[in-house]
């Protein structure tokens, strides 16, 4: 069935276009590179997998509650459209927002794909072109498991967010090379990093956790590169430059944290748009995930450099300046222990299976001579 068959609505058309900016980069040098950005290279290379064999396809998942999260994060839970709705219709309500925030997950691969090849074009560091094309690759395979799971699993699909488009929109228009960094390593991915932990730490379906935790654990690697790669750059740049950078990052975190109300799927229930942003910002449920959202971006922008007394201030604004104490290494190593632990159990689970089949089939034998 074509995708587009699945959308809630029509999307606006086909393709969507950016007029691409900037200079193609090539360098000679083959050999020098930084050791901390060579050293994730064969890590990236090493940890790709076959999302078609490394995930369970075959576990089972309700359409009408696909996530298994509790229904307090549902911004109408506790509201009197919430208790005026019967089962049914509640169940529908889960299968919409379970669908919208995988559909925002599949954009946002899309659009990481996107930006990881432009950066692969323009940098000009041979050891960040080595690690963006095992990147490129990555973020492949995460939009083809999202994909499956909405087309498969849930067989529903939401359009691309406007606040999600436009920071997309800006990052690729930007001609500066270590902008798609900056919106897409930083920004997106360090958003998307604590939302899907949030998700996997909360679901009792096995399937999503399984996606996410393996989704996880390259993501982590990528904001860990995005890291490295403008932590060294930004050192070089004058305080007028930083600034840019600085006014960048605002407009994108309040973009970010405003995509997350969740409007599209309480107007697809009959509910005005401006009665349902007002229902998300009293939602303490999405007050406390907006917060905690920002738990992966605040250190990360704090560890490149950008700092600036206005940029501190929106933080404060925002009430997650608090943030910027949080560990990304450790952050990181959990991401890296829950995927392997995940690993563990279901391979080790398979082996026990296969090893009581052929004991089985050994005792047939022995009764059949």
């Amino acid at each position: 069935m074509s995708t587009h068959d699945l959308y809630v609505h029509e999307t606006d058309a086909p393709f969507w276009q950016i007029p691409a900016t900037g200079n193609a980069r090539f360098t000679w040098e083959y050999d020098d590179g930084r050791d901390r950005l060579l050293a994730l290279n064969p890590t990236g290379k090493d940890k790709q997998c076959d999302g078609q064999r490394r995930i369970d396809w075959d576990l089972e998942v309700d359409p009408y509650d696909p996530l298994g999260t509790p229904d307090e994060a549902l911004t109408l839970y506790g509201t009197p459209y919430w208790d005026k709705m019967n089962e049914a219709e509640r169940a529908e309500l889960r299968r919409h927002y379970a669908s919208w925030q995988f559909s925002q997950f599949l954009h946002g691969e899309q659009g990481a794909m996107v930006c990881a090849a432009r950066i692969v074009e323009s940098v000009p560091d041979m050891d960040a072109k080595f690690y963006s094309a095992t990147q490129t690759m990555d973020e492949a395979r995460h939009a083809e498991i999202y994909g499956r799971f909405l087309h498969e699993k849930v067989g529903m699909l939401y359009p691309i967010n406007d606040n999600l488009q436009s920071l997309l929109d800006d990052t690729l228009r930007d001609s500066r090379w270590d902008m798609p960094y900056l919106g897409m390593q930083v920004l997106i991915e360090g958003l998307a990093l604590a939302a899907f932990g949030m998700i996997r730490d909360t679901t009792d379906k096995p399937l999503p956790k399984q996606i996410l935790a393996y989704v996880m654990q390259d993501e982590a690697r990528h904001v860990a590169f995005g890291r490295m790669a403008l932590r060294d750059y930004y050192k070089q740049l004058t305080d007028a430059e930083l600034r840019e950078r600085e006014e960048f990052v605002i407009e994108g975190c309040y973009l970010m944290r405003d995509r997350l109300k969740g409007a599209e799927v309480l107007e697809n229930f009959g509910i005005p748009r401006a009665e349902a942003d007002a229902y998300s910002e009293q939602s303490e449920f999405l007050q406390l995930f907006r917060k905690l959202l920002f738990s992966r971006i605040v250190p990360c922008v704090r560890d490149i450099g950008l700092w600036g007394e206005r940029l501190q201030r929106a933080y404060v604004d925002m009430g997650v300046f608090d943030m910027g104490d949080h560990n990304l290494d450790q952050l990181m190593a959990q991401d890296e222990e829950i995927a392997e632990k995940l690993d563990a159990e279901r391979f080790a689970a398979e082996e026990a299976e296969r090893t009581a089949e052929v004991a089985e089939a050994i005792e047939e034998g022995k009764t059949l001579q």
